[in-house]
């Protein structure tokens, strides 16, 4: 059967199909807890989210759903230097964008740049070891030998992002159950955490494969699947699962802003870049002012976490204003697949999809029950 893998027996969950877990509001308790409860394995991205806020939505999940669902957190850079002159150079160009009302520049201008945005990981990781959640992953590096083990001894499955074989070989070695194969189609932040972002630019077609010749943990593929096609052909290529984000990205349950999901589902399959314009590291969204504007700067751009903080005014009032043209509108390659649809009814519609396209490649049927 095409749903009894590696990651469904691991995580107990009925169909290899992962709600990707995207930071910054997309991922509500309710669209983890739809997906779940279809069989699939609902995330919620807790990245930017303050501990006590990650523990009231793990407890809101758990009203909503007795199924498993996971947790992922980013894991801080501990090496990043603060340049005062490029962070206050920033800051007088993001000033000077025309469209924005006084108040958001003033905002800007009181952002401090003495140090670097300070870490909650630790605290996150505590919410997490304590509410002894499921399934925990982490994205941009890796946890100590000690965090890792700790989460394991809690019974929590732990699952590692990976954009090239170095870094999945990695990751095995420091312990993960799994590990993401993440391709460069994906929408958002990628995972790359050892080579250059520009050296890690491998297509999940071509990764997925690459990866599983190479560990002996499951692997799970991502990057630009929005159908069930895509989903039987990652599971062909020897993918135990498969992680979808901007699949969801437009759903009924999704916490996506309105303008973001209209954006997503009037997009063409040209419209998508990377850009480190928003936040300092690379991302792939659909092209706005924003990112046009900024690709006439021709002085370095501080790093993340910094640059996310200094743009933060701006995404923020072009949310009150409802203007996607100042918003990062995070999307995959895929993006003109998006559907407007229940993530009940997507994940069943995915199913669907699946098991034709693997009756078509094999001549399996599947049990009419």
């Amino acid at each position: 059967m095409w749903n009894d893998t590696a990651v469904t027996r691991m995580l107990s969950i009925q169909y290899p199909i992962i709600q990707a877990p995207m930071a910054g509001g997309p991922t509500t308790p309710e669209l983890v807890a739809a997906v779940s409860n279809e069989g699939g394995l609902g995330f919620l991205g807790a990245g930017y989210m303050s501990p006590d806020s990650i523990r009231a939505a793990i407890r809101r999940i758990r009203e909503l759903t007795d199924r498993p669902f996971g947790v992922n957190l980013f894991i801080p850079d501990q090496n990043i230097q603060v340049d005062k002159e490029v962070v206050k150079a920033m800051i007088h160009h993001l000033k000077s964008l025309e469209a924005l009302p006084e108040e958001v520049r003033r905002e800007i201008d009181s952002i401090p740049i003495e140090n670097a945005p300070g870490d909650t990981f630790t605290e996150q990781l505590e919410v997490i070891l304590e509410e002894r959640i499921p399934v925990f992953s982490f994205t941009f590096g890796c946890p100590t030998q000690e965090q890792i083990t700790e989460l394991k001894s809690r019974g929590i499955r732990v699952i590692g992002t990976a954009t090239s074989v170095a870094e999945a070989v990695y990751l095995q070695e420091a312990g993960v159950d799994a590990v993401v194969a993440q391709g460069c189609e994906a929408g958002g932040h990628r995972g790359t955490f050892l080579e250059a972002h520009s050296s890690s630019l491998i297509g999940t077609i071509t990764l997925v494969p690459q990866i599983v010749d190479r560990v002996r943990i499951p692997v799970i593929a991502s990057g630009g699947i929005m159908d069930g096609r895509g989903i039987a052909a990652c599971l062909t290529l020897g993918a135990s699962a498969i992680q979808m984000g901007t699949a969801f990205l437009a759903s009924r349950e999704s916490g996506a802003h309105p303008a973001h999901k209209k954006a997503l589902l009037h997009s063409r399959d040209t419209e998508t870049v990377i850009t480190d314009a928003f936040s300092g590291k690379p991302a792939r969204g659909l092209k706005n002012t924003f990112i046009s504007w900024m690709e006439q700067y021709d002085v370095p751009i501080p790093p993340y976490p910094i640059q996310n903080g200094l743009t933060r005014p701006i995404r923020n009032w072009a949310a009150r204003q409802a203007d996607p043209e100042f918003m990062s509108l995070w999307a995959g390659q895929g993006s003109a697949q998006s559907r407007d649809a229940s993530a009940r009814d997507i994940v069943r519609q995915l199913i669907q999809e699946a098991e034709r396209a693997i009756g078509k490649a094999t001549g399996w049927t599947p049990n009419p029950s």
